[in-house]
């Protein structure tokens, strides 16, 4: 039977889904009458499984006649996303219609019907490209009782024009042949033009879905998620300035008691461990390189939003991640100077290990997993594949741009920012850490420290997921980026409130409790996706499931590490400030 969003008829238009952007260095071409117009096709697989994809000719199609195209060199973006254009050999001209005409004919033996009934069964759909402009259509279908199979044979081109450019293209399917061993099916296509009132710069507009985006759960979830925000906001300001306001007034009293009064005065609270407070964080390399790296993914996080939000990213193959790749290798600096200051501050004295660490961190993680998954899509000869080539270049970026950026990084943050600046002298010997209640126990803070800043992304992460995993493209930039800003200052306020009742319990260790406590939001977005798998998608295979998994851990953990730099970030600057206005004997 034909999946769901698929019809046999008009079969590209009710879903919107292609890949992924990046850098496109092919121009849309303006064409002159009869001038020769290009069919590439990409790939073919699973409507079920997005990402389980293959050459288009690795199913027994046959090509047309023509073979006078150049090659098509495909960019870093689209080689990592599995972009396979080959050319159709159909002979297309600008403006000059085609009535139906066979272009080759398959010789069907048991091996290719073999093949063709696989693919129908697995519900395959393949995917082309004119100007580029995707076009989908299904491989073929079967009857009710799923015991004859057949193939679509005539592929009906309707390309919209508008002065001398391609502004639309619709495929439909015809000409169903049942699948029978050892006969000859014909492939054939027709192509008519037609006059169309689409601007050429809003021709990727039909491909979009408003009805899904801007759904008013959609617009509901923000709300919620500000709501929260002023509610959260709120409470840490009321929370924070009676409960300081009434520290402050108690710490000022007992300036003025004698030492005897004060022996026998309430000593407990935050000012207790202001000798500790500023103590070097435990593992501080370690932790030093996870800030610097999760302040780099906040940056290039924020960087491309911005660019998506101003520019059409979704209308080239490939872009967004080759954006990504690049605003990440050029604000390398970003991780070298937060990490190296902050290592300085804490008195380390391997800088350059610290670098390398920092460098290479989230890269390590990145290219592990894809090596991993590497192994499973070339034992299944799937276009996902990546090619040695394209390894290279990711290993020159790594080695070539990104470590002498971080390195440059570092050097600054060190001779800029890499003094002890602490307003309170740090104790010789640690602190004992007295005994509190279970519930101020670092380990609970850490493990209910996400739960809010989870709460405030969920519904996002359904689009965000739904646009990667699921055929829509998303475009609503704007959404995300105020999902970013309600993130962030969510994430901020728990920590600090997690920090001050840590503090108060005369517990000083508030550096990795922050950040982990922050970077717990991780943890419940990786386990709604194990829910969004089961229940939202119909996924299946080792590849594609490899695929999910593992591609959603990378992100769970690159979001981990952004929300317990971001975390840090704010507590650090809280901390500072509360024990820099009291007075410390």
């Amino acid at each position: 039977s034909t999946p769901a969003g698929l019809s046999p008829h008009r079969d590209v238009l009710p879903i919107g889904l292609t890949k992924s952007p990046c850098f496109f260095f092919f121009l849309t071409l303006q064409y002159t009458d009869k001038e020769e117009v290009v069919l590439w096709m990409n790939t073919v697989g699973p409507y079920h499984n997005r990402q389980e994809t293959y050459k288009y000719f690795s199913l027994p199609f046959c090509a047309g006649s023509k073979k006078t195209i150049s090659h098509y060199h495909e960019t870093l973006g689209e080689a990592l996303q599995g972009v396979e254009l080959e050319f159709s050999g159909l002979d297309i001209k600008f403006k000059d219609e085609v009535l139906q005409t066979t272009y080759c004919e398959i010789d069907l033996d048991k091996a290719k019907r073999d093949a063709f009934v696989y693919a129908i069964k697995n519900h395959y759909w393949y995917q082309m490209y004119i100007d580029d402009l995707p076009i989908w259509g299904i491989v073929g279908e079967a009857d009710e009782n799923g015991e004859d199979h057949y193939l679509w044979t005539y592929k009906k081109l309707e390309i919209g024009f508008n002065g001398n450019r391609i502004v639309d293209v619709n495929l439909t399917s015809e000409g169903k042949v049942r699948l029978v061993p050892n006969t000859r099916i014909a492939m054939s296509y027709s192509v008519k033009w037609k006059k169309s009132d689409v601007k050429f710069e809003d021709r990727f507009d039909k491909y979009l879905d408003p009805s899904f985006f801007q759904h008013r759960i959609h617009w509901f979830s923000i709300f919620n998620s500000f709501m929260m925000v002023i509610f959260l906001v709120g409470l840490v300001s009321m929370i924070l300035m009676r409960t300081l306001r009434k520290d402050y007034a108690r710490y000022s009293k007992e300036e003025e008691m004698d030492d005897m009064d004060r022996d026998l005065g309430d000593e407990y609270g935050w000012k207790q461990v202001h000798g500790d407070v500023f103590r070097p964080s435990s593992h501080p390399l370690i932790f030093s390189s996870l800030i610097g790296s999760g302040c780099q993914i906040f940056s290039v996080s924020l960087i491309v939003i911005i660019v998506a939000m101003v520019e059409d990213l979704y209308t080239e193959r490939g872009s967004m991640l080759s954006t990504a790749i690049f605003v990440y290798a050029a604000t390398s600096p970003v991780n070298g100077y937060f990490g190296g200051s902050l290592y300085a501050k804490q008195g380390g004295r391997r800088w350059i290990k610290q670098m390398f660490i920092g460098a290479f961190l989230i890269p390590a993680m990145v290219c592990g997993t894809a090596f991993f998954i590497n192994f499973i899509a070339i034992y299944y000869h799937a276009s996902r594949a990546i090619p040695f080539g394209t390894m290279v270049a990711v290993c020159c970026i790594c080695f070539f741009v990104i470590l002498p950026l971080n390195l440059v990084g570092t050097i600054l943050g060190r001779n800029l920012s890499g003094q002890p600046n602490f307003p309170c002298r740090v104790n010789a010997v640690p602190r004992p850490i007295p005994e509190k209640k279970w519930f101020m126990e670092p380990a609970v803070i850490v493990c209910l420290g996400g739960i809010l800043p989870f709460g405030s992304i969920f519904i996002e992460m359904y689009f965000i997921f739904t646009s990667f995993w699921a055929y829509k493209i998303y475009y609503v930039y704007g959404f995300m980026m105020l999902v970013l800003v309600i993130l962030c200052i969510v994430t901020v306020c728990v920590t600090i409130v997690c920090t001050y009742f840590l503090l108060n319990a005369e517990d000083y260790r508030w550096q990795w409790t922050s950040f982990l406590s922050a970077a717990s939001t991780a943890v419940y977005v990786y386990m709604y996706s194990f829910y969004y798998y089961f229940f939202k998608t119909k996924m299946y295979g080792l590849f594609q499931t490899s695929f999910y998994f593992g591609y959603m851990a990378v992100f769970s953990t690159a979001l981990g590490i952004m929300c317990g730099a971001v975390g840090y970030m704010g507590t650090s600057a809280f901390v500072r400030k509360i024990y820099t206005n009291v007075k410390i004997d």
